[in-house]
């Protein structure tokens, strides 16, 4: 039996690679009691049960130390004369919080979550697991640190980028590292471009893993109408014979403690859709696929728009700019507008995007109303985002559906969890490659 921790685990897309690599997780770590029910609901599901054969603690890991974490894995009533505990850990793996990288947002050097992998380095040192694995968004690997001291009490001159402060740091801990790589999720068969930066580290006893080897190329890529075109509305729009893709995803990769996965058995879990006004509906028609609202205002402002069919955007522009309904369709078909004729048109979320049916997805977000379907005018469903991110149908993600405001900063809701997850079929290939060395 291979025995790994996860940290930061988020809803569990790490763990379910980890899984489906024939790992068996005894820890696991996360912060939000919003992910915990999804966690601890899909591992109970595949036969995982609290303080049974697993444990999952709620908490900040700067609180956490190993003598809790042991103390829980040897608890466990799964373990018994003929069951020993490990006296190692085979594989830590983690991907600690990553907005505090990212290159989407705003970047903040003194953003907190960036000294979180720092205690994720501590909790590695305390363990001391064979391998350890760390994932992280591209950002990760340019962000330069201020006065940082390291783990060891190590003092790093100003300047110097994440990986370096990291390489160094695993080789005072006892830790070889492989060059990190910038691994891409479409080249594992996950049905998105979907870039992340891995760190795998091993002590300096045992055998060399390697980075796993891509399965798909461009032009063998899964795309988004490979991974969700037969939960097109309506029903008789769908295709009539489902893709591999979408065969596995409904019969399940991630196995349970008996060793088969749990089948889709009709029912479909967070197939909600957000009930968009017409207006809404009507903006969304405006885009092409693979445009975003910058593409669509420069296009609209060089070649006008037929907006006869399109009442409610008619009736909104009419009452903004105060002219007749007649002349805005007149002026916009006749290529006769301006900026203000076009920010009442369009709204000033620029970053919104008509994904392609025909490529694989953009990058998942936490947002649901990011991109629009190709397929129809609406946003996509929290089922077809966690396709997207190759979740199982069997995999349900609990909580609130989203949410908005100031909570966002204390709740982390399905689209929230699947848009941070790391995905199971990325998170599977890296792990069997850590088995190959294991294993030896």
């Amino acid at each position: 039996m291979l025995y790994a921790l996860d940290f930061f685990c988020g809803a569990g897309g790490m763990s379910e690679g980890l899984l489906q690599a024939g790992f068996h997780i005894l820890f696991s770590n996360d912060l939000s009691p919003d992910v915990q029910k999804t966690y601890m609901n899909r591992h109970e599901q595949l036969g995982f049960v609290q303080d049974v054969n697993t444990h999952f603690h709620c908490g900040d890991i700067s609180k956490l130390d190993s003598e809790f974490v042991f103390e829980k894995i040897n608890n466990l009533t799964f373990f018994d004369e003929n069951n020993k505990p490990p006296e190692k850990i085979d594989a830590i793996f983690g991907g600690p919080p990553c907005q505090g990288f990212s290159r989407a947002g705003k970047r903040r050097v003194d953003d907190p979550r960036n000294l979180l992998f720092k205690e994720y380095l501590r909790i590695i040192n305390e363990i001391k697991p064979r391998y350890v694995v760390m994932e992280n968004v591209q950002g990760f690997n340019d962000t330069k640190f201020y006065d940082f001291v390291g783990t060891t009490g190590n003092q790093y001159k100003n300047g110097m980028t994440a990986p370096e402060i990291l390489l160094n740091e695993f080789d005072l801990i006892g830790y070889n590292v492989l060059t990190p790589q910038i691994l891409d999720a479409s080249n594992f068969g996950v049905p998105q471009k979907r870039k992340r930066a891995i760190f795998i580290a091993y002590l300096k006893d045992e055998k060399m893993p390697k980075y796993p080897t891509p399965t798909h190329d461009s032009n063998s890529a899964l795309t988004v109408a490979d991974a969700i075109s037969d939960l097109i509305l309506p029903v008789e729009n769908r295709p009539k014979k489902l893709t591999k893709y979408q065969l596995e995803s409904r019969k399940g990769r991630t196995p349970t403690l008996s060793g088969y996965p749990i089948e889709h058995s009709g029912f479909q879990y967070n197939t909600e859709l957000s009930n968009h006004q017409h207006l809404i509906i009507e903006r969304f028609s405006l885009f092409k696929e693979g445009e975003d609202g910058s593409n669509v205002r420069k296009r609209i402002l060089e070649e006008g728009i037929d907006l006869s069919n399109k009442p409610h955007i008619v009736k909104h522009c009419s009452e903004k700019l105060s002219l007749e309904k007649d002349e805005i369709i007149r002026k916009f078909k006749n290529n006769d507008i301006d900026n203000d004729m076009l920010d009442a048109l369009l709204t000033k979320k620029t970053i919104r995007t008509r994904l392609c049916k025909n490529s694989p997805s953009l990058t998942v977000v936490t947002l649901p109303d990011d991109y629009i379907s190709p397929f129809e005018d609406r946003t996509f469903s929290v089922r077809e985002m966690a396709r997207l991110q190759s979740f199982d149908d069997s995999f349900e993600f609990l909580s609130k559906r989203t949410t908005g405001g100031p909570r966002r900063k204390l709740e982390v809701p399905q689209y929230t969890q699947v848009g941070n997850a790391v995905p199971p079929l990325l998170a599977k290939a890296i792990a069997l490659e850590i088995k190959k060395a294991l294993l030896g």
